[in-house]
C-alpha cells in the first residue's frame, strides 16, 4: 500500500473515544475496534475525555456510566453543547440501566449492558453508522428541496417557468437597492406580491410597506391621502392628518395603477422623486421623506405618454428599473404547481383534506385563457374545494366556462359556418357527450354537471343520437 493510499484510508476511518476507568476494559475494546477499522482514542476518566473532545471532533463515544470523580452521565452533560455531531452510547453494569435510560432521554443513542459479547458492540455500532447515514442523507435531501423551494419562489409567489423564474432572480437583486421599480402587468398576475416580495427581502423590511390604489381613490381626495393636509386646508379638515407618504417613510409605498394618476398629481409625485420631499395640502413648507417607491401599472405607459396621458419625465424617473410580469396563459407549466399551492393553503382555511387534482381536471385548467391570470385560477381553485366532495378535484367542481372555452375552441376547427342554431347542436352534443364520459354514463350526475334537468338531458341524448 503507498502512502497516499495509506493516508485517504485513515482519513476516512471513524473516529471513536473510549472512557473507561477499567484498563481491561479499555484494551479489550480498543484491539477489537482498531481490528473492525476505527481511530481509536481511550480515556480512564471524564476530565481526561472532556480535555480530548475540546481537541477532537469524534463520530462516536462509548463511554462508561460508573467511574470516579466524573460520572459518565455527568461527562456526558457537561459536554453535550459539544456533542452535537457525535453519536454518544453508554456502557452500563446491572443496576445503572435507569440511569443509561435516562441518558438517551437526554440525547444518548443507546447504551449496551455490562458484561457484553464483542457483536454486540459491533451490532450497535453498525446501527448507529446507519443512523448516521440516513440523518446525512435526509439533511442532503431537505437541503435539495430547500434550493429547489428557493428556485420556485419569491416571497409569498411560486412558479417553474423560465419566464417567472427571471423576474424572480431580477426581484431579489433589486431588492438590496433603494432604486425605483416599475412592475408592469396584466389584472391578477400578481404585481403587488412581487412589490412585497421586493420590500420584505430588502433592507427596509422592518419598516412599513404601504399598498396605495391610485385609481380607488377619488381625484379630489387622491392629493391630501397621498401627501396629507394641515388644519384648515379645506372645509372639514379639523385637524393636521398625516398622508400616506409620511406613513411609509424609512419604507415603501407601492404605487398601484400608477396610469390613473391625475396629470396634477404626477407633477408632484415626479417632486417626491426629484427631491425626496412632499408638502401637505395647506402647508408653506416641505417635508424630507425617505421612501422607496414601487409602482406597478397594467397599462402601456409609452402609449400613454404619446396620446399626453403621462408625463414623459415622470415616465422615465420610474422607469429605472422595469419588471415585466407575463400573463398566466404564457406560462402553463406555472399552473400545476400554483394549483397545488392554492390548494395546501384552502385545505388549512376551508378545513379540508384535497390531494390533488384529477388529470380531467388538469386539462381544462391548461386549455383555459386566463384573462384574470393567476388570481382567478386561485379564486376558481378555492370554488373547486368548496364544491369538492372527493379527496381530489374533478372536472365538475370546476366552472362550467372552463370547458366550454375548449369546447368552442375545438368547435371552430370543426365548424364551418355562421348559423348560432347549428353551432348550439355541435357544442351541447359534445358537452353531453362529456358529460357523460365524465360520469361513466351516469345520466342523473351528468344532469347535474350540465346544468340541466333530467328530462332535457333524456331528450338531448335522443335528440343528438349519442351513444356510450
Amino acid at each position: 500500500m503507498n502512502k497516499k493510499t495509506a493516508a485517504d484510508n485513515t482519513l476516512s476511518q471513524k473516529r471513536l473515544l473510549i472512557i473507561d476507568d477499567e484498563e481491561n476494559m479499555r484494551h479489550m475494546l480498543s484491539s477489537l475496534l482498531k481490528k473492525s477499522g476505527y481511530r481509536v482514542d481511550t480515556a480512564s476518566n471524564g476530565k481526561d475525555a472532556l480535555d480530548m473532545v475540546d481537541q477532537t471532533l469524534y463520530d462516536f463515544i462509548l463511554c462508561d456510566l460508573k467511574m470516579p470523580d466524573i460520572s459518565g452521565m455527568e461527562f456526558f452533560e457537561i459536554a453535550r453543547d459539544k456533542l452535537w455531531a457525535t453519536t454518544v452510547i453508554m456502557m452500563s453494569a446491572y443496576g445503572s440501566i435507569d440511569i443509561a435510560v435516562e441518558a438517551m432521554k437526554k440525547g444518548a443513542y443507546d447504551f449496551i449492558s455490562k458484561p457484553f459479547k464483542s457483536d454486540e458492540v459491533l451490532l450497535t455500532l453498525k446501527k448507529a453508522e446507519e443512523r448516521e447515514s440516513l440523518k446525512r442523507e435526509n439533511l442532503w435531501l431537505k437541503e435539495r428541496i430547500r434550493k429547489i423551494q428557493e428556485n420556485y419562489h419569491f416571497g409569498s409567489m411560486v412558479a417553474k417557468s423560465k419566464a417567472m423564474n427571471a423576474v424572480f432572480k431580477l426581484a431579489e437583486k433589486v431588492a438590496q437597492y433603494n432604486t425605483t421599480v416599475l412592475i408592469y402587468g396584466d389584472s391578477g398576475t400578481g404585481k403587488e406580491l412581487v412589490a412585497k416580495g421586493i420590500h420584505f427581502a430588502g433592507d427596509r423590511a422592518k419598516k412599513p410597506l404601504v399598498p396605495v390604489n391610485c385609481g380607488g381613490i377619488p381625484e379630489n381626495l387622491l392629493e391630501s391621502e397621498l401627501f396629507g393636509y394641515k388644519k384648515g386646508a379645506f372645509t372639514g379638515a379639523d385637524r393636521d392628518r398625516k398622508g400616506l407618504f409620511t406613513e411609509a417613510d424609512g419604507g415603501t409605498i407601492f404605487l398601484d395603477e400608477i396610469g390613473e394618476l391625475p396629470l396634477a398629481l404626477q407633477v408632484k409625485l415626479l417632486r417626491v422623486l426629484q427631491e425626496s420631499e412632499i408638502r401637505a395640502v395647506g402647508d408653506s413648507k416641505t417635508k424630507k421623506i425617505d421612501v422607496r417607491i414601487i409602482a406597478a401599472t397594467a397599462k402601456n405607459l409609452k402609449n400613454e405618454v404619446k396620446k399626453g396621458a403621462f408625463r414623459e419625465d415622470l415616465f422615465f424617473r420610474l422607469n429605472v428599473l422595469p419588471i415585466k410580469l407575463p400573463p398566466l396563459r404564457e406560462r402553463p407549466e406555472d399552473i400545476p404547481l400554483l394549483s397545488q399551492h392554492f390548494i395546501d393553503r384552502f385545505n388549512v382555511s376551508l378545513d379540508k383534506e384535497i390531494n390533488g387534482i384529477a388529470p380531467s381536471a388538469m386539462a381544462l385548467l391548461l386549455k383555459y385563457s386566463w384573462p384574470g391570470n393567476v388570481r382567478e385560477l386561485e379564486n376558481i381553485i378555492e370554488r373547486a374545494l368548496v364544491l369538492a366532495e372527493n379527496t381530489i378535484l374533478l372536472p365538475e367542481n370546476l366552472p362550467f366556462e372552463l370547458g366550454e372555452e375548449t369546447q368552442m375552441g375545438k368547435m371552430d376547427h370543426g365548424f364551418d359556418g355562421y348559423s348560432l342554431k347549428a353551432a348550439q347542436k355541435i357544442l351541447e352534443k359534445k358537452l353531453i357527450t362529456k358529460a357523460l364520459k365524465t360520469t361513466n354514463g351516469n345520466r342523473t350526475q351528468a344532469a347535474r354537471i350540465l346544468e340541466i334537468s333530467h328530462p332535457s338531458l333524456l331528450s338531448k341524448i335522443k335528440a343528438y343520437d349519442i351513444k356510450l
